[in-house]
């Protein structure tokens, strides 16, 4: 499966990562809120809520941080963020959605609009890629947490609808209305997941050459490594040698 997980920190040097955690739990803090501002303040009543903090757990965030994120979605002082899609192409014809969390609109939109363009590609309306992925649920738990058998086995039994089994993660893929009963499931067999939310997923991949995904690869980290950016999918198929060569 392709369009998140395979981009993550693909970017990132070696030598910041305290500024790169640093980032992300501000990102994770940011969707804590939003999610605790929305519905109840209550993980286990607030299926947004519980999925923020499970990420936000997975990325080892201090339990004093998440608590204070979710009280300052009722607090006087409580920010009002928008939620933003941003879709456009890059080089290879390659479809690009964004997500952001944004107090200024016209800032992120100019910010993000920069960033295609340097890369060569271009921003365009709300609707024009998106028809090509089809919008998830997504549950991911660390490789070493069942067999390949075992996974397929109990998401087929929880009614998911696929499992996607990598190096590093299982990816079960539900429908919007199964992702929480789904979850549920295999939380009580397996433990808390690292991650369980909606994502959009790609209906097919688009090959590139080493040129363009070099290209697109810098725009993906640009775009994640904006203060407002939450998410960032991609239909882009990479060679395994650009990948190594842009993580290294």
């Amino acid at each position: 499966m392709a369009g998140h997980s395979q981009f993550k920190n693909i970017m990132h040097k070696k030598g910041k990562q305290d500024a790169i955690r640093s980032k992300l739990f501000s990102k994770l803090a940011r969707e804590i809120t939003v999610a605790a501002k929305m519905g109840m303040p209550d993980p286990n009543m607030n299926p947004r809520l519980r999925a923020a903090v499970l990420a936000a757990r997975a990325e080892n965030m201090p339990k004093d941080n998440i608590e204070r994120a979710i009280k300052k979605a009722s607090g006087a002082d409580a920010e009002n963020y928008d939620e933003v899609r941003y879709e456009g192409y890059a080089p290879g014809g390659v479809a690009v959605i964004v997500e952001a969390l944004t107090d200024n609109r016209n800032r992120t939109a100019g910010e993000v609009r920069s960033y295609f363009t340097k890369a060569g590609g271009s921003l365009a309306e709300t609707g024009a890629v998106s028809f090509m992925f089809d919008r998830v649920g997504l549950i991911e738990f660390d490789r070493k947490t069942a067999s390949e058998d075992a996974m397929m086995e109990a998401a087929i039994e929880a009614g998911a609808d696929d499992v996607v089994s990598g190096d590093e993660t299982h990816e079960v893929v539900t429908s919007i209305e199964g992702l929480r009963d789904v979850a549920k499931a295999l939380e009580e067999k397996f433990g808390d997941p690292k991650k369980a939310a909606l994502a959009w997923r790609p209906q097919n991949m688009v090959a590139v050459d080493d040129e363009a995904g070099e290209k697109i690869l810098k725009l993906i980290g640009a775009l994640e490594d904006n203060d407002d950016v939450q998410n960032v999918y991609a239909n882009a198929e990479f060679s395994d040698a650009l990948v190594a060569k842009m993580s290294a």
